[in-house]
């Protein structure tokens, strides 16, 4: 992740969701029929999986980060020589060895956990594939890695069959920038930041190589793992840039330090050829504006309101995307809380757990799945093919709507909220007068009544004095 410097934080400032930003923000539609419906169909989903794993998990450090130059938390190491630290770092892929390695176990525990689709690094920025490609070495199937002996080696072959056989949606990450490739970060040259280290301009010979080489591995993975239903890129700093653009870079003197030029990798030819292999592919060119953007990716945030485009709120689980040892995970309160904001304001939410160096998850992340999948099995009908419905969100009542106008009203209740009042009091919401309104854990009728331009929903008293490990009360109004 931490795709976003400060020319992409100007360009995802709608993340604020002011209105100026948002009308500001360029998103262009789909026309691709196809593409379109699976678009629909992820849409409404709403709950999936992201996983961030490779060699680095050995150490506990944030993925590939370490090795970029730059100035920042993410990017620091415990090394004060990097040279030794790049080459330790690239080492451990002859250590790698996740013999825990179980994607059934994944998937299972993220279908009861209510996910419904998956998105895995089959490269991060470090250039490190996860995958059998016969572009490089630098892999997990390479003889140098003592994993490549097991069965199961080929985890993302693995991993994407596994959750296929629960009818997850798939979903392959791809980095666009790669760290270890001599075409990308030439060894000729130092590594001052996370872009390309050459003048392309002067060395274009060398900078189409690197386009070939991406081609081909986004190609394999078209080609050779089955039915893919999402492209997921990362690495927003490589794409083509016009000629305005770097030069309003170039006058930017909060920019002066990083290397910005056009890394075009010609991406009308990857999703052309890529559709042709996987018809109907969404495809996900992170905070790069065009028509390769099929859905947005806000990181770690939640948008204020709703956003009039196809969006997904990604977010680690816990501190951080890679694995860290004894890493403190969000409660399954706030993780619950965070599925219905998102939802209500007609977003998805990709929750991403880092698995370890020996092929597991935290017992933590499995804890925390199964608290989200007891929830989910009350309350999911108000999650799954639901759009969102005015007030949206109000005060701590989130609300979203079926096609066949069935509301839900989900007050978000809080950890040390042992006293449920009486009464919730809505002012912009009030249901038509014949409406019925229940509470799908208890299917208890609720007593409402009219109340100015909004209503007032009864809490029976039943349910105030049993409700103190509820996450939240779902009213359905019919």
């Amino acid at each position: 992740m931490k795709t976003i410097i400060t020319f992409l934080i100007t360009v995802l400032f709608f993340l604020t969701s002011t209105t100026s930003a948002q009308e500001k923000y360029e998103y262009i539609p789909e026309t691709d029929s196809l593409v379109l419906k699976k678009l629909e169909q992820w849409q409404n989903i709403k709950f999936g999986l992201l996983m961030h794993w490779g060699p680095y998990s050995q150490w506990s450090v944030t993925e590939s980060w370490t090795l970029c130059s730059e100035d920042e938390p993410w990017c620091r190491r415990k090394s004060d020589n990097y040279c030794e630290y790049k080459a330790e770092y690239e080492g451990l892929k002859k250590t790698f060895n996740p013999t825990e390695f179980d994607p059934v176990k994944w998937a299972k525990a993220a279908k009861d956990a209510g996910m419904r689709y998956v998105v895995f690094t089959t490269k991060h920025h470090d250039g490190f594939s996860m995958f059998d490609t016969k572009q490089t070495d630098y892999k997990i199937t390479d003889e140098e890695c003592p994993f490549h002996t097991n069965p199961k080696a080929n985890v993302t072959k693995e991993i994407f069959k596994a959750f296929r056989d629960q009818n997850f949606m798939i979903g392959a990450y791809f980095s666009k920038p790669d760290w270890h490739s001599d075409y990308y970060w030439w060894r000729y040259f130092a590594t001052p930041d996370r872009n390309v280290n050459y003048d392309i301009r002067k060395h274009s010979d060398r900078w189409q190589k690197f386009v070939y080489f991406t081609h081909n591995q986004i190609d394999e993975l078209m080609s050779d793992y089955g039915r893919i239903d999402i492209l997921w890129l990362d690495g927003g700093w490589v794409h083509k840039y016009s000629d305005e653009e770097l030069e309003r870079f170039k006058n930017d003197t909060t920019l002066h330090m990083l290397r910005i030029q056009s890394q075009d990798i010609n991406m009308p030819e990857i999703v052309k050829n890529a559709r042709l292999k996987q018809p109907g592919l969404i495809v996900v060119d992170r905070a790069v504006t065009g028509p390769y953007q099929n859905y947005l990716t806000p990181e770690n945030q939640v948008p204020d309101k709703t956003l009039p485009f196809p969006w997904e709120t990604c977010m680690p689980m816990a501190t951080s995307w890679s694995y860290v040892e004894n890493d403190h995970y969000k409660p399954a309160r706030k993780l619950i809380h965070l599925l219905v904001d998102i939802v209500s304001k007609g977003g998805n939410y990709l929750l991403n757990i880092g698995p370890s160096d020996k092929g597991d998850f935290d017992k933590n992340a499995y804890e925390r799945l199964e608290d989200i999948g007891k929830w989910m099995k009350v309350n999911s009908e108000a999650i799954y093919d639901t759009h969102p419905v005015e007030p949206y969100k109000e005060g701590k009542i989130c609300f979203t709507q079926l096609n066949d106008g069935t509301t839900y009203a989900i007050y978000l209740i809080d950890e040390n909220e042992n006293q449920l009042p009486e009464k919730i009091k809505l002012e912009k919401f009030c249901p038509s007068p014949d409406a019925k309104i229940e509470l799908l854990s208890s299917e208890i009728k609720t007593k409402w009544n009219k109340a100015g331009n909004g209503c007032e929903i009864e809490i029976p008293e039943k349910v105030r004095n049993n409700s103190k490990d509820d996450y939240v009360l779902t009213f359905k109004i019919k």
